[in-house]
């Protein structure tokens, strides 16, 4: 089991957002999170990696409690976050976006006007390689698609190293044969790196057919998780995504 949550909670005064979310991922795994709108499947991550602080309690990744360290401190264990909103440096190149993420990992600055292409060539390479970008190194990422984009963001967060890694909506806003491309690589990085992933998603093709395990939540609260066909032929999952009573 790589990540693991007790109780988790977050109440933003009156509002209770995430509701004694108890969650077990196990290590390689590619699990879904869905939910309708409002159901704090994104505010599930915020607390998970403490860029939001839960009410109460626990969180725990790999071997260890991460509850109360700083965002910082979690990414550098190996929790990785790729946000819905795209993060980076539009007036940069391809490569000069990964070899900034290669650059901070190693505990150096990056400076624009001393930094060569030299420093991390190969690393910067193979993660472009990775996430199919190696053919757009010196392409501006603010010109890219939407959907290379999102590879763009992925390639960054891979260049810190991460065991597990969190999605929010990677296919929102991007083409379906876009959309596809990107899960795919999703379950490459899975099956190939060793990486474990948890993905948020509202495309129900997309989660049935790249999630192994999927959780729903509603109002805040984990509500079930099984495999896909578990899920799918839920009738709690089936009411609340028809808007009627579950028998």
């Amino acid at each position: 089991m790589i990540l693991r949550t007790v109780d988790l909670t977050k109440d933003f005064g009156s509002l209770r957002a995430v509701d004694r979310v108890s969650m077990e991922i196990e290590e390689g795994e590619v699990r879904a999170i869905i939910g309708p709108n409002g159901a704090g499947k994104s505010t599930l991550l915020d607390v998970v990696t403490n860029r939001s602080r839960p009410t109460s309690g626990r969180s725990f990744f790999k071997s260890g409690e991460i509850t109360r360290l700083q965002p910082f401190a979690v990414a550098a264990l190996g929790l990785g976050r790729c946000f819905q909103v795209s993060k980076l440096f539009p007036g940069l190149t391809v490569f000069e976006n990964i070899q900034i993420a290669c650059i901070s990992k190693g505990g150096m600055v990056y400076d624009i006007y001393s930094t060569g292409k030299h420093v991390f060539k190969k690393e910067v390479e193979a993660l472009l390689h990775a996430i199919g970008l190696d053919q757009m190194t010196d392409e501006l990422a603010g010109y890219l698609s939407y959907g290379d984009q999102r590879r763009l963001e992925i390639g960054i967060t891979l260049a810190m190293k991460p065991a597990l890694l969190l999605l929010d909506e990677p296919t929102a806003g991007v083409a379906r044969a876009e959309g596809h491309d990107l899960m795919r690589l999703v379950k490459s990085l899975a099956a190939n790196d060793g990486l474990t992933i948890v993905f948020i998603e509202h495309d129900m093709d997309m989660v049935f057919k790249y999630a192994d395990r999927i959780s729903v939540m509603h109002l805040g609260r984990l509500i079930t998780t099984g495999s896909p066909d578990e899920i799918r032929s839920d009738a709690m999952v089936k009411a609340i995504y028809l808007g009627e009573e579950a028998s």
